[in-house]
Parts: structure tokens; C-alpha cells; sequence
């Protein structure tokens, strides 16, 4: 686990000056690899067929115009100043703003929504007296379940869009640095070696993935360094040398001047000047790795005018250097004695770009996962220290021969520019939707501010989308069917997901049924501990009462084990497991909530096992401390069992809290006086002395006040003997030995369902689970301790 675990989720603690420079250093090549490749293929795309360049320099300059406000006003002004706000306590991306909206809104569709998870320290929430407007947002969003779908499917659309990204981005860049070759070798040598060195380089980029970036993480700020320098050195020698009054071509009157000469043409070539701010969207995406301070410092004083002096100088010397347009390229103004050096330094910076986009490309889809929006996949935790670094194989050969495909394929920049062009432009307009819903729901801003946002970035981010658009046949495609393939991916599993929920919501089985399950039944309790995986966070699931109608026996220490994901980036360790009894103490039965946020390490221990029978020991000692300080009957008067059977759940953490505190199952929040890992009891002349958790023993020391009566006495002394007599049975049934009851599931329609629906569940959903990793897997269960239960759902 990452030391600093705190640091990413805590933003109210400064950072020094220091601190937050050397965040600015490292993010240079984790965010900005993407970004500041840009110029190699930006002039080349723009002016592949739809434009050209004229002798009166009016396109170029024209095109330098849009260069610069696009550069000005979507990564400077929309990302640094105001989409970097919206961040999930530290983090970024299209499923921050989606858990931000989550959480102010009841519109997620998953339904195993508790009041506890209110209470988590990263659920935090901005509660200022809410405007009639927002309020009026707020019912109306609340009100009409179609919104939530379309707004999932919006996220979606996003997510399969950075997908696409992280597929075309190194395809692109890799090819445009390395298609510097052309000036070294002839024409025929340099058509038939592109393709190969690049595949070449993509297939090595690719195979090294497994290692994970912080093995080879310590070189891409340098690089990325000495790319910046490179690119404004030449920039600003372009400028001098070959037209110090470039800068005219700043003005915003170039644009119009520009559009009224090229009119549609000039309309189209907008899908090359858009490729200036891929990359952009990296800055929010990365921001939970680095901090706000240090993102907005490195993109504002070094990469934005590194950038602005490289495309100013490519336009000095085009001005002056009338070039065809197939001629046209970042390595033409390149002076020859230092062309060598700036394509080794491009061909590194094009691996670093890339090495960025397929990792954010993992780590959205691990995102994806832990919501149950996509399929099960193998997720590799690269690194011990820094949180967050992962690798997935599956995805990662699927990216790469897809890669090679596209640059095989295509074989042009102006195609591979149209289809990343498309994706690229999709994004943002996802994140500009979702910042608007965060500005009016979470910022609690006025609609008429959310709205001047929406409407100025957003017509900016269409013109650019209409003009990829309009390349449908010419590369952009591609992106839009990637996208829809795994939109229906996507959705069909989540769909599918929430349907098998309900399924179980409405097949569980009663607290008395479990009860009465004894001797007289022909039931047996054998020894050991029976974990019994379910998604629901109450009652008793159906696969157990199948598992018992079948095998007439469970175990003495039954623990019912849900696994759930909650709308926030993390979860503090001493908040993750919720525990609580069903039942009566004698019955042994436990119910454990393991709550995971998107960003989280899902089962981040070595042992799940050994880790569920501390916290099960700590809760057993918390109850029977807690009955201690209460009067009543045997299970204390306020934890007597509720009309749904069920008793209080208790927070059980493993480092010290300022509040654990207990939740009923019903979700009613009630909070309990703590100090350490347990509460306090109740009554101020008890004292509780305990070792740390992760000490070998713990000592309990009782002061007793004279006062209280013999009874009394002898009620606490009965209830020693019978905490150190369910402890004893706990620790002999781990000795026992444990077994996982998971359910085999197999889904299908109802009878009368519609054909889409029925397509969806029969083929596309089982065809998912047969072909990726089962639960068992995901758990880390071990294959020994497995016993499956077949379940059908019929949804």
C-alpha cells in the first residue's frame, strides 16, 4: 500500500512551495508526455487535402490563430482554472465527476446505496442552503430514471472514448517522430522502414508495460524536460531567424480572415488543429497522482509556452518557406545539423506520450470494473509503495495488436489524426456535460452560471467534433466504432449486474429461516468457518439456502461477506469493514461489509482470511464491552433484534479513529463514543486498556467502581467468560479450516421478454462471464477452500 495513502484523499493540508515543485518536476512526465508531442503531427494534419498553403501565408497564419485560443482557452482556461476544482477529494477523471453527482444526487443505478457510506471520511459533501433552482435540478434528476440511464451511458461514452484514445495515441505519435527518417534515407528505403520501426517500437512500448512506470518512471520527467526545451529552443530560433513578426498571426482576426478564404475547406481542416490539446484531458485524469498547485505551475509556465513557441516557430518558417503540403511536417523546420538529436529526443517523448494514455487507459478501466460496468479482468499492482500503479495483461495485448492494426491500416498521419481527432473531442464534451451538472449540484452555483459554461466551451468543442465528424470515412470511424462496442459492453454487464442484484434482493431468505435451521431439521453445524459471499448487504442470500438445501450441514462460524464499491476514490483501511451479528450471539453468525472506492486496491491484503478473523475478533470484543456498559436483557436493551432481524453494524478499523461508530441495518445512522479502535463504554467509571491492532496480544483491564452491586459484578464476570468463550470458538474454527460459498450463476430472460433484451442477457451477458475471470478469481479464493453454489436468475 502507498505510505502516503492519507495524501490522496486528504486535501487540507498545504503542501510547502518545495513539495509542491517537485509534484510539478514529476508531473511533467506522467501528465504531459501526450500534450507536448503535439506539434509533430498538428501542421501535417491540418494541411493534408483540405486546405493548402498559399504565398500570402493567410492559411498559416490563420491556422497559428486557432492554434493558440484553442491551446489558450480549452487546456489553460476550462482545464487549469475551473475542471481541476472539480475533484473528488483529490481526484480526477470522467468517473470523479460522475461519483461527485452520485453523491449530491440519488442517480446511480446501482441500488446498494447504505446511510453508512455517508459517513466515510472522503464522503464529503458541500451542504450550503440550497437554491430554489438547484433544488428544483436536483427533484427533476431524481424524478425520471431514464436520466440516470442516459447520464451512465454519457459516462460511458466518455470512458470508451479515453479507451480509443489510449489506442490511437501511440499509434500516432510514434509514427510521426518516426517519420523524420524520410530525411536520411531515400524515398523508397523510407516507406518500406517506417511502418516496421514503428510497429518495432510499439511491440517493445507495449511488452515493458508489465514492469510498470515507476521501473522506468524516472526517466520520462527528463525527457519530457529536454523535449520542451528542444522544441520552444527551436521555436524561437524559427522566429528570428525567419520572421520576428509572427506574432501578428496571434490575433483572433487571422481566424476570421481565415475561414473566410478556405471556407469549407477550412471548416474540415479543423480536425488537424483540434490534435494541438490531446492530452489535455490528462491533466484532470492524473490530478489524484499530483495536486492541483502542481499541475496548474508546470502546464502554466513551462509546457503552455514551450508549445506556443514551437507552433510560432513552425509558422515563421513556413511563412518564409513555401512548401508543398505533403511536405509540410515538424522535422522541415528542423535546422539539419541538430536533426539527428531532435529525432531521438521525438521518438523517446512519443514513447513517453504513449506510455501515459495506456496507463490512464488501465486505470479507467480498473475504475469501470470496481462500479460493475465492465467484465473482470486481471489487474497487476505494479508497485508497493505508489497507489494506483496497475497493468492488465489482457487489456495491454489488446491494445497492442489493435495499435499495430491502425498504424498498419492507416499508414498516414491525416487518418490516424481524423480518428484520434473524433475521440479526443468526445471526451471533453462528456467532461464539459458532467462539470455543468457538478457547477449547478455541487458547487451549488446558480443554472445561469453552469449554463454560460456549458454554452461558450461547448460550442468551442462542438465545431471542432463536427469538423472530425465530417471525416467519418477518412479514419474517424474508427472511434465511434470502438465506442459503441464497448458501450454495449458495457452496458449489458452493468444491466445485467443491477438485474441479478434485484433478483437477489427479492429471492432472500428470512432471519428465521436461519434460525430454525438445528438438529430437529437434521441440519448439522460443522467445525470450521462457512464464508459466504453476497451482494447484498442484508438478509440472507438465496445461493446459501440452496447451498443448505442441498448439503444439509454449514459451519459453526458462519460469516455472510459482501464486497461493495462506493462512489468515492477511496476508502480509508480503518473504515473499510462494517460488521455486525445476525442473529443471537450463540448463533455464531456474522455479517461483513468490505466497502472499496473506485480508485482502490481490491483485496490489498495477503490473506482476506486472517484479515476477516481479526476484525471479527475485534467486533466480538467491541460487543461484548459495549454489552458491558448496557442493562437489559442478554443481548443488551438497544441491540436487540430489530423487525428485520438484523443488529447494528459497527465500523472496525485498524488504526486509531476519532469515531467508530454504528449503523443500523434499517440505515437509521446512530454514533457511538470511541476512543482507539473500539468505543468506549458507556459508563464513565469503566476503562478500557488495549494494545495497538497490530500488537501480538491484547490486554483488557476493568476498573470497577465499588459502588456498583455483587449482581452487577457477576453479569460482567458471566460476560468475560462467555467473549473469551466466543473468541476461543472463532480462533478453533480458523484452526479448522474455512471454505468460500460462492454462487455459479447463469442468467437468463424472463419468458416474454423483448428480443434485445433477450439478446443481451442469454448471449451477450453469459458469453462475458464464460470468457472472463470468475469471482472466485477476482476474490483471490483459494481453489481448496472453494465450494460453488449453481444459481439461475431468471431477470
Amino acid at each position: 500500500m502507498d505510505p502516503d495513502y492519507s495524501r490522496c484523499w486528504s486535501t487540507s493540508k498545504k503542501d510547502s512551495w518545495k513539495t509542491i515543485l517537485v509534484l510539478a518536476y514529476q508531473s511533467l512526465g506522467v501528465v504531459y508526455g501526450d500534450l507536448s508531442i503535439s506539434p509533430l503531427y498538428v501542421y501535417k494534419s491540418t494541411f493534408a487535402e483540405d486546405i493548402h498553403h498559399s504565398e500570402t501565408n493567410e492559411e498559416i497564419f490563420g491556422v497559428l490563430s486557432f492554434v493558440f485560443w484553442t491551446l489558450t482557452l480549452v487546456p489553460l482556461f476550462k482545464y487549469v482554472f475551473i475542471v481541476l476544482r472539480a475533484d473528488d477529494n483529490g481526484e480526477g477523471g470522467t468517473f470523479a465527476l460522475y461519483s461527485l453527482i452520485c453523491r449530491h444526487v440519488k442517480v446511480s443505478l446501482l441500488p446498494n446505496r447504505q446511510a453508512a457510506d455517508e459517513a466515510l471520511s472522503t464522503y464529503k459533501r458541500e451542504q450550503p442552503p440550497e437554491k430554489k433552482s438547484n433544488s428544483r435540478v436536483k427533484l427533476f434528476l431524481e424524478k425520471h430514471k431514464s436520466l440516470h440511464t442516459a447520464l451512465l451511458i454519457l459516462v460511458l461514452l466518455g470512458t470508451c472514448m479515453v479507451i480509443g484514445d489510449g489506442l490511437l495515441t501511440p499509434a500516432i505519435s510514434v509514427f510521426s517522430a518516426v517519420s523524420g527518417l524520410e530525411f536520411f534515407m531515400s524515398k523508397e528505403h523510407h516507406q518500406y522502414a517506417v511502418i516496421p520501426i514503428t510497429c518495432f517500437i510499439l511491440v517493445c512500448l507495449f511488452a515493458l508495460q508489465h514492469y510498470g512506470t515507476h521501473r522506468v518512471g524516472f526517466m520520462f520527467a527528463p525527457v519530457v524536460v529536454a523535449w520542451l526545451l528542444c522544441i520552444s529552443s527551436l521555436g524561437l530560433y524559427n522566429i528570428f531567424h525567419w520572421n520576428p513578426h509572427v506574432y501578428k498571426a496571434l490575433s483572433p482576426y487571422y481566424m476570421f480572415k481565415f475561414l473566410k478564404k478556405t471556407r469549407t475547406g477550412g471548416w474540415m481542416s479543423l480536425g488537424g488543429v483540434l490534435l494541438c490539446i490531446t492530452g489535455s484531458e490528462a491533466m484532470f485524469a492524473d490530478l489524484g497522482h499530483f495536486s492541483y498547485a502542481a499541475i496548474q505551475i508546470a502546464f502554466t509556465f513551462l509546457v503552455y509556452p514551450a508549445l506556443i513557441l514551437a507552433y510560432m516557430g513552425q509558422a515563421a518558417y513556413l511563412s518564409k518557406n513555401h512548401v508543398t503540403s505533403s511536405q509540410i511536417s515538424f522535422y522541415v523546420s528542423v535546422p539539419e545539423i541538430v536533426r539527428w538529436p531532435v529525432l531521438a529526443i521525438a521518438i523517446l517523448a512519443s514513447v513517453v506520450g504513449s506510455q501515459a494514455i495506456i496507463s490512464g487507459t488501465f486505470s479507467i478501466i480498473n475504475q469501470s470494473q470496481s462500479l460493475g460496468c465492465f467484465p473482470r479482468v486481471k489487474v497487476v499492482h505494479t508497485s508497493d509503495k505508489i497507489h494506483g500503479q496497475i497493468y492488465i495483461p489482457e487489456i495491454n495485448w489488446t491494445l497492442m495488436i489493435l495499435c499495430i492494426a491502425v498504424t498498419i491500416g492507416f499508414r498516414d498521419v491525416k487518418h490516424m489524426g481524423n480518428a484520434s481527432g473524433l475521440a479526443v473531442m468526445a471526451v471533453m464534451l462528456v467532461t464539459t456535460c458532467l462539470t455543468s451538472l457538478v457547477i449547478i449540484l455541487c458547487w451549488h452555483k446558480p443554472p445561469i452560471v453552469a449554463l454560460s459554461f456549458l454554452f461558450f466551451f461547448g460550442s468551442i468543442e462542438l465545431l471542432y467534433f463536427s469538423a472530425s465528424l465530417i471525416k467519418f470515412r477518412e479514419g474517424a470511424w474508427l472511434p465511434i466504432l470502438l465506442a459503441l462496442f464497448l458501450v454495449t459492453v458495457m452496458f449489458v454487464w452493468h444491466y445485467a449486474t443491477i438485474k441479478k442484484y434485484e433478483y437477489d434482493l427479492h429471492n432472500k431468505v428470512s432471519l428465521e429461516w436461519l434460525l430454525a435451521l438445528g438438529p430437529s431439521l437434521g441440519i448439522a453445524r460443522v467445525p470450521g468457518i462457512g464464508i459466504a459471499f453476497t451482494d447484498l448487504t442484508s438478509g440472507i442470500p438465496a445461493n446459501f439456502s440452496r447451498f443448505v438445501t442441498n448439503l444439509p450441514a454449514f459451519h459453526r462460524v458462519l460469516v455472510f461477506v459482501c464486497v461493495k464499491s462506493v462512489p468515492v476514490p477511496y476508502v480509508l483501511p480503518a473504515e473499510r469493514y462494517l460488521v455486525g451479528r445476525v442473529g443471537p450471539a450463540a448463533h455464531r453468525s456474522y455479517r461483513c461489509i468490505v466497502r472499496y472506492g473506485y480508485r482502490d486496491v481490491h483485496q490489498d491484503v495477503d490473506s482476506f482470511e486472517s484479515e476477516l478473523v481479526d476484525k471479527l475478533a475485534d467486533f466480538i470484543r467491541y460487543d461484548w464491552c459495549h454489552r458491558r456498559g448496557t442493562t437489559g436483557n442478554e443481548e443488551g436493551g438497544s441491540r436487540s433484534s430489530r423487525s428485520s432481524g438484523e443488529y447494528k453494524l459497527t465500523v472496525i478499523g485498524t488504526v486509531a479513529l476519532s469515531g467508530t461508530q454504528d449503523f443500523d441495518i434499517e440505515e437509521s445512522v446512530q454514533l457511538a463514543s470511541v476512543s482507539a479502535d473500539f468505543p468506549t463504554i458507556e459508563s464513565v467509571t469503566d476503562v478500557i486498556e488495549m494494545e495497538p491492532v497490530g500488537g501480538a496480544e491484547r490486554r483488557v483491564r476493568f476498573a470497577i467502581n465499588e459502588s456498583k452491586s455483587e449482581s452487577e459484578f457477576d453479569a460482567r464476570t458471566e460476560a468475560d467468560v462467555q467473549l473469551q468463550e466466543e473468541l476461543q470458538e472463532l480462533f478453533s474454527a480458523k484452526e479448522a479450516g474455512t471454505a468460500f460459498i460462492l454462487g455459479h450463476s447463469h442468467v437468463k430472460a424472463k419468458q416474454g421478454s423483448s428480443f434485445l433484451k433477450r439478446l443481451a442477457i442469454n448471449f451477450g451477458y453469459n458469453l462475458l462471464r464464460r470468457n472472463c475471470r470468475g469471482p472466485d478469481v477476482a476474490l483471490k479464493v483459494p481453489p481448496a477452500s472453494l465450494l460453488e453454489v449453481g444459481m439461475v436468475y431468471v431477470v
